[in-house]
């Protein structure tokens, strides 16, 4: 397509508040020869447009296969036809990538543990982000120690976004074990993720935690992470 037609689709797209998208239209505008950029917000409209647009979402694929900018479509309409197929499409993926997973986003409640085991292995840094995200959909779910068990590949994670993003998630939870790994992280971790886990205990706020907190900030032989565990522990009385 010209860059003068995909012009008016961009105006045309810019303009849906005044004039409301038909999806029928999208399906027929959409098309792999387009920019990325504009296949993309064609793909989007059509997911935000939920059970209008998901017949044309699935009709798309039928004709183009599960191409990226169809696939976060599918997720976007939150329709329940389109959670079957993205879970179809998870499990018969042995690397599913980032966008997939991201596309699961609010269906991670629907995931079984062994397919958390499967991607929160998986190696790049996108994926176990996204992993992480769908597990706190499902995190309340499950008991303490299998969460830290699917977590604890993402603590030992050499990226402190990804151990960061974790401890965000096991921050939810005021088990006693949850406390006690985190403290071993504010041990040994790296700095970020020492502060991360300091500001998690304070967040829990249980009497475990505190306990927590008042030995390390006794016990810490980093000047500067113990200095953050007295903040956190003067936090908890104010």
């Amino acid at each position: 397509m010209s860059a003068i037609d995909e012009a008016s689709l961009w105006d045309r797209l810019a303009n849906a508040r005044r004039i409301p998208l038909n999806p029928t239209w999208l399906g027929e505008i959409f098309s792999p020869s387009l920019s990325d950029e504009l296949r993309f917000a064609v793909a989007e409209r059509l997911g935000m447009l939920a059970e209008t647009g998901w017949p044309i979402i699935s009709s798309l694929i039928q004709q183009h296969g599960d191409r990226p900018e169809l696939i976060h479509a599918a997720g976007l309409c939150h329709q329940p036809e389109a959670k079957d197929w993205l879970l179809t499409q998870l499990s018969q993926s042995h690397d599913p990538d980032a966008l997939l997973l991201n596309a699961l986003s609010c269906w991670g409640a629907e995931l079984t543990l062994s397919q958390f085991e499967q991607i929160l292995y998986l190696p790049g840094q996108a994926q176990r982000l996204a992993s992480l995200n769908l597990l706190g959909f499902k995190s309340h779910q499950i008991q303490a120690i299998e969460l830290l068990q699917l977590c604890e590949c993402a603590l030992q994670d050499w990226r402190d976004p990804v151990v960061i993003a974790c401890i965000r998630l096991l921050q939810r939870r005021d088990d006693i074990i949850v406390s006690d790994r985190l403290t071993t992280l504010v041990q040994e971790g790296s700095d970020a993720a020492a502060e991360a886990a300091l500001k998690a205990l304070g967040c829990i706020a249980t009497t475990h935690s505190k306990i927590a907190l008042k030995s390390l900030s006794t016990e810490l032989t980093n000047p500067e992470r113990r200095k953050q565990a007295i903040r956190q522990l003067q936090q908890q009385y104010e």
